[in-house]
């Protein structure tokens, strides 16, 4: 009996189902046919068996090799942030999510009420977002490094942080803020402080580094400060459609995390259209972007010498000025009422790690003097409290006809 071939006799074996070209050609003088067919639905299995082209011969893809690839087509279409995790895997900080809620206008009632009407529990379950925002011990991490030189070769400070995303956030755009350079200019009668790179588009950078990495790459957002430039690096590569052409023009967005990224725009700190690559482009538009080794990666250059006309040199500082910072009026309205404990002001705005509220958040209200001690003699006193100053009071009323 004649063997049978044809079009329909091999798509009958093929799956998903194809429609393959069959024809006759003539290769070095030989008589050969040659099929041919395209599609998007990788991988094919042939009499129910997968198959890899290696060098000139097919080798049927293992068990393992298979699911890395089954896993890697779809990644795309399965958000990290909208998974469900093990109940037991999470504890709500309630401080933490009663202050976010108050930031993004809504009604606190409890934390489940709250976390469900943000979105974060679905089917009984709690959902990834929740964790990497509100846990009482999120897994969510930040490295940060000073270098001596333009490569890695020589450390001169390296600091870990861990915490939710929003207090890395703010820690990571301190760090570098620290370790540049900072002018200073006069806007009227007050003088203001001018980083050598542009605060809105460091910030903007950093926060897309927490909202479109991956999450399931085990690796951290990462933070390089060397002399010639600033480097801001978060694991995941650009998603499938885009480049770093059509990333440029702002024309197209496309988000791995929308439940992260709808998170941040309910407290304004992205919005919903997309803007941050070009609000960075139009503020530092000598910012370079890369992908390496799977590694997204925002460069912005150090100017060799001087901070543009007008600016003031200063030394590499963390800023300490009397402007009115959106992480201040949480502290601040702690205590609007009566005087506090540096842990109730700490508890209020749910920030997990005492040295780092102390440096970071209580000393620098008191260099600005928009707090003050009520045992001023006594600053490491157990009984030492700390109450607003006029100023700090003048910093919560807004201005009239503002």
């Amino acid at each position: 009996m004649a063997h049978k071939s044809g079009p329909g006799h091999i798509a009958a074996h093929i799956e998903p189902k194809i429609y393959p070209e069959v024809a006759t050609v003539t290769l070095d003088g030989k008589s050969c046919i040659r099929v041919a067919f395209s599609g998007s639905h990788s991988p094919y299995f042939a009499h129910g068996r997968a198959y890899m082209r290696v060098a000139d011969e097919d080798r049927q893809l293992s068990a393992r090799k298979l699911e890395s690839l089954i896993l890697h087509q779809n990644r795309s279409h399965q958000n990290w942030d909208s998974e469900s995790i093990r109940e037991s895997a999470f504890q709500p900080a309630a401080a933490k999510l009663r202050a976010f809620v108050r930031k993004a206008g809504l009604t606190w009632t409890n934390a489940q009420s709250a976390l469900e009407n943000l979105g974060l529990r679905a089917d009984g379950h709690y959902l990834n977002a929740a964790q990497v925002f509100f846990a009482r011990k999120p897994a969510v991490g930040l490295r940060c490094a000073v270098f001596a030189g333009t490569t890695s070769a020589t450390l001169l400070d390296q600091h870990d942080f861990y915490g939710d995303i929003l207090t890395l956030i703010e820690e990571a755009e301190k760090y570098v803020l620290k370790n540049i350079r900072i002018g200073m200019k006069l806007d009227g009668l007050v003088r203001v402080d001018v980083p050598e790179i542009n605060r809105e588009a460091l910030r903007e950078a950093i926060i897309n580094a927490f909202c479109h990495r991956d999450y399931r790459d085990p690796d951290e957002v990462r933070i390089a400060v060397f002399p010639d430039r600033v480097e801001i690096r978060n694991p995941g590569v650009l998603l499938a459609g885009l480049s770093l052409k059509t990333l440029k023009t702002g024309k197209l967005s496309k988000r791995r995390n929308p439940l992260i990224a709808d998170l941040l725009r309910r407290i304004h700190f992205v919005e919903g259209w997309g803007r941050g690559i070009p609000l960075i482009l139009a503020k530092a538009p000598e910012v370079r972007f890369s992908q390496v080794a799977g590694i997204f990666i925002t460069e912005f250059p150090r100017p060799e010498s001087g901070l543009g006309a007008g600016v003031e040199s200063g030394p590499a500082r963390e800023q300490v000025t009397g402007q009115v910072e959106p992480w201040m009026i949480d502290v601040l309205r702690a205590c609007a009422t009566h005087p506090r404990t540096s842990s109730e002001i700490q508890t209020v705005v749910g920030i997990r790690h005492r040295e780092t509220f102390q440096r970071n958040y209580l000393d620098r209200l008191l260099t600005v003097q928009f707090l003050e001690r009520t045992l001023p003699d006594k600053p490491n006193s157990r009984l030492q409290k700390y109450r607003l100053t006029a100023k700090g009071r003048a910093a919560l009323s807004p201005a009239p006809n503002s």
